[in-house]
């Protein structure tokens, strides 16, 4: 630790207890956050959905008396977002550059942070808060790391409706002191401070509430291997160092606001009445099990007490006692019958509406009609199901167009902080000759097989093949995943199989002519 950053941590102790250090209740609070708070509100509300944290049911008795139960809700947002992220990226997607040298670096770093399965996994979390971040860093071992932000970790600084140039991170971190629990939250700041001057500035918060952020305190509290400001001059960053991906469409809420709508935002309604159907339905079930009214001299020897289990040779117990059917009732037990209180339970009903406001719901996210429902009819061909999926292929290429400019921009910071010494323990650059402001010639390749009917590309296929328009290896490579190599030795062992003819051989299968 250097005698500037041991000064500065002995004044701000020293202006902690003084009352002098800066608080913040919100991080919107901050005057460098220029995002309006009602937008994390709604963040908050679609994660409480997301989590199905929802609030319990409130209802009146028999006797009118207020009660409360949990809600059985259905959760549609998780089905939906999970559904949705695993349509438009999976294991199967790859990326390459035109680049062989910097195509080999950013797969090498993708193997080894496991990219494709957190990225679809984070993806699920975007979908259904509207959005996420992620930024490359460099962990104790030089070696890059991927870093993710949930939509409330992420909080836009300078920015347009288009594009975000300036944020800051947010993170939490809970410890226990003096059998209290303190609440710590890191905010990483990443700004410009003119068009050749990238600044990093990380600053550290102690409070003792969850929903506080609390007062500042020295960065080393817990976090004694971080600096506090890190400027780079001269235009060596040239791009932000973090990525955003922006779920599709118009943010209607907040029209100024850079932040996307997630899927609750303009569903809600739809899915509190999903959620209220399937609970009544539920309920229902509950309330609807076998009632059998007795009498209640029935359920009571007269030698013994209400509800005993003591064997009476006189008054013997009548019913099974792991029986809860019966209910006892009280009156003349002369006039009284036995009478089956069962009632019928309306599931044809509740299935039905269930049924309507799913259909509704699909609408309401852009997923066709029947992803989320089952008609029991027929089994559908993969040639019906792209034809019926049109909607949410429309829905699919919006997010593929969004989830391709954030793989640009994390490649690129990526590309950016590998060829900084300044991010590495050595101080080599582990990368040469990148220009940020170069055209990054980045391709994706989407996995497109629910969308496509592959036996009957394969059958499409090995018709070029007969009439000689694609070649047979290519076939091979296409439709059995082979590489090249095993294409060619699969062609080769094709080939040795095959019997020998020569010229010979044809010479002596030639008919007699009859000629000496």
């Amino acid at each position: 630790m250097s005698i500037l950053t041991t000064l500065r941590n002995f004044f701000m102790r020293g202006g902690a207890k003084l009352g002098m250090t800066k608080g913040l209740n919100r991080i919107t609070d901050d005057d460098r956050v220029a995002i309006d708070p009602s937008e994390y509100l709604r963040i908050q509300t679609a994660k409480q959905y997301y989590k199905d944290d929802l609030p319990p049911y409130y209802y009146r008795n028999s006797y009118g008396q207020k009660r409360h139960r949990p809600l059985c809700s259905l959760n549609v947002t998780k089905l939906a977002a999970k559904r949705m992220a695993s349509i438009i990226f999976d294991e199967q997607c790859e990326i390459s550059l035109k680049d062989s040298a910097l195509d080999g670096f950013v797969n090498d770093i993708i193997s080894s942070n496991h990219f494709n399965l957190q990225f679809e996994q984070h993806l699920e979390t975007g979908i259904a808060l509207g959005g996420l971040a992620a930024r490359p860093y460099v962990d104790d071992q030089n070696n890059i790391r991927i870093a993710w932000a949930n939509a409330d970790q992420f909080y836009p600084l300078r920015n347009n409706t288009d594009n975000i140039s300036e944020c800051v991170f947010a993170s939490r971190t809970t410890r226990v002191e003096n059998k209290q629990s303190i609440y710590y939250t890191l905010l990483e700041f990443h700004q410009w401070k003119d068009s050749d001057t990238y600044v990093i500035t990380n600053e550290l918060y102690r409070s003792t509430s969850r929903d506080v952020v609390g007062n500042q305190v020295p960065l080393g509290t817990i976090y004694p291997n971080l600096q506090e400001q890190v400027e780079f001059n001269g235009g060596v960053i040239k791009k932000p160092l973090f990525a955003y991906f922006r779920v599709p469409g118009t943010n209607n809420k907040d029209l100024d606001s850079p932040l996307g709508v997630g899927i609750v935002d303009n569903s809600k309604n739809i899915i509190d009445a999903i959620n209220r159907t399937h609970d009544a339905f539920v309920h229902e079930v509950k309330m609807g099990k076998r009632r059998i009214a007795v009498p209640a001299e029935m359920l009571r020897p007269a030698t013994t007490g209400f509800g005993s289990n003591s064997d009476d040779q006189v008054h013997p117990v009548m019913f099974d006692p792991d029986v809860d059917v019966y209910d006892a009732m009280y009156g003349d037990a002369d006039n009284m019958k036995i009478q089956d209180l069962t009632s019928d339970i309306r599931a044809d009903q509740f299935k039905t509406s269930i049924d309507y406001f799913l259909r509704e719901f699909e609408s309401q996210i852009g997923m066709s009609t029947g992803t989320f429902s089952f008609d029991g009819q027929s089994v559908k061909t993969a040639t019906e199901v792209v034809s019926e999926n049109s909607t949410t292929y429309q829905t699919r290429s919006s997010y593929l167009t969004q989830v391709e400019l954030f793989l640009n921009q994390l490649v690129t910071a990526i590309f950016e902080i590998a060829s900084t010494p300044e991010f590495f323990s050595d101080g080599q650059p582990r990368l040469s000759g990148f220009d940020a402001n170069d055209d990054l010639e980045l391709s994706v390749h989407f996995d497109d097989g629910v969308f496509i009917d592959k036996d009957k590309q394969r059958a499409d296929e090995m018709q070029l093949v007969a009439a000689g328009i694609m070649p047979k290896k290519e076939y091979l490579m296409r439709n059995f995943g082979l590489s090249e190599t095993d294409a060619d030795k699969w062609l080769s062992e094709v080939a040795d199989e095959q019997p020998e003819m020569s010229f010979n051989s044809f010479e002596g299968n030639q008919p007699d002519d009859g000629a000496d």
